[in-house]
């Protein structure tokens, strides 16, 4: 029997117009029947990809508009055993629904195929995809009075549907990413495999693939199934390796990814209250390496990538980044000074860091009440405002007056020539006084 002739049973044929009259309706054949001749069919088509797509096509509508209970009834009288022959029919016909879409074979291990003989592939691909998503949308809808023989049905058709998505790869992030929190945590054990292989590819491009399935999962998992048999331990194991190469589109996501799986594996060092607690951690480790890499840096695309994460880290340490003061100095000053045209992306996001670092970590003086400054420091006092006013004057005022006047400051070198300047005056004496007298 045809393929068309049992759509058209179904009521699904698109080739009988309205003029025909209408056919009585026909039983419909046993589920299991129907799928081991689309079997059949798909096999013989597998070799021709203009037969293959039409058929794929018809699988498809079939699909989407046959009845839900229809599609999970088995044939079977005993329950236990008409589960299990639906289940190895579907694995059936899943499998040679997605040899339409597989790659050609090469003659040998060691030769090629040119790029001609995978034209058809991405096409088939898609296909097989929109056939298996309007297959398993159509047991989500019917599955809802026979949830766990559902769940045991999606589990036996899981492996072929996952090495399909896992050969076209950008498939297999699609497929992930359609998964969110609370569907994604009992399907771990077989996601986390194939993701942590991508993040290991030598390509950069599946490899970046694979850190965007990574992040996926940790944000669409609860920390506690991740903390489990040790799972994020081996996330961060496998995210912060790539901190040690060079490539700004790996850096990036890797960096992102880290940020949200550190509060898997440990409280913020800005959480905690008292500063006995706030020992040496993960975070640490990272931002220690951050600003390590970030000192020798030269490569304009690495700069910025490492700018505009640094101050989430920043943040994320809190009162902590004081045990890397030094190096965020280092950083702050050799990032200023060089000129990051035509956005100034790397520059602004250094008087970002500049602003959360002066938040958190504002140094503490010590009281200098009941010493009596020196003579020198007294120099010092007087000399000091008198340098610094004409500097605070040509940052507010050159840009509207057109430059600096020094006969105009020195003939108005009183209160009125500036507003405030008795107040700026006050503060950089009391700035100096404590400065230099710790």
């Amino acid at each position: 029997m045809e393929l068309s002739s049992l759509l058209r049973d179904l009521h699904l044929s698109s080739s009988s117009s309205s003029s025909e009259k209408p056919r009585p309706p026909h039983p419909l054949p046993p589920i299991t029947e129907l799928l081991a001749h689309l079997q059949k069919l798909l096999i013989g088509a597998a070799g021709n990809p203009s037969e293959s797509s039409k058929l794929i096509g018809q699988v498809q509508r079939l699909f989407q508009t046959a009845d839900p209970d229809w599609l999970l009834s088995p044939v079977s009288d005993d329950e236990g055993t008409g589960w299990a022959e639906l289940r190895s029919a579907y694995r059936s016909v899943i499998s040679a629904l997605i040899g339409c879409a597989a790659l050609p074979l090469c003659e040998d291990d060691c030769s090629s195929l040119d790029a001609a003989a995978y034209q058809s592939v991405p096409s088939g691909a898609a296909a097989v995809c929109s056939a298996l998503t309007a297959l398993l949308g159509h047991w989500r809808e019917g599955g809802g009075a026979r949830r766990a023989e559902t769940t045991g049905l999606v589990l036996a058709v899981a492996p072929p549907i996952y090495l399909f998505s896992v050969t076209h790869l950008q498939v297999s992030v699609f497929w992930l990413s359609q998964v969110t929190r609370p569907f994604l945590c009992p399907f771990l054990p077989r996601l986390l495999p194939p993701s942590l292989l991508l993040n290991d590819h030598y390509r950069p491009e599946n490899c970046m693939l694979g850190v965007r399935c990574l992040h996926h999962i940790v944000l669409n998992t609860p920390a506690a199934d991740l903390r489990q048999f040790n799972r994020a331990e081996v996330l961060y194991q496998a995210l912060f390796k790539h901190l040690y190469t060079s490539d700004a589109a790996i850096i990036q996501p890797v960096l992102s990814c880290l940020l949200d799986l550190l509060l898997v594996l440990e409280k913020p060092p800005s959480s905690s209250s008292s500063s006995s607690s706030r020992k040496p951690c993960r975070h640490d480790d990272v931002l220690r390496l951050v600003l390590t890499h970030m000192e020798a840096e030269h490569k304009v695309a690495l700069r910025r990538v490492y700018a505009s994460a640094l101050p989430l880290y920043v943040e994320r340490m809190g009162v902590a980044v004081c045990r890397h003061l030094r190096r965020v100095e280092r950083v702050l000053l050799g990032y200023l000074e060089v000129r990051d045209p035509p956005e100034e992306t790397s520059r602004l996001k250094m008087l970002e860091v500049l602003q959360r670092t002066s938040k958190w970590a504002w140094p503490r003086l010590a009281d200098a009440h009941g010493h009596t400054p020196g003579p020198e420091v007294m120099i010092l006092l007087s000399t000091a405002p008198d340098c610094l006013c004409p500097l605070v004057f040509i940052v507010t005022h050159q840009m509207g007056s057109g430059g600096f006047n020094h006969s105009l400051w020195k003939t108005k070198k009183g209160a009125s020539f500036i507003a405030g300047d008795n107040q700026i005056s006050s503060f950089m004496q009391s700035w100096i006084k404590e400065r230099f007298l710790i």
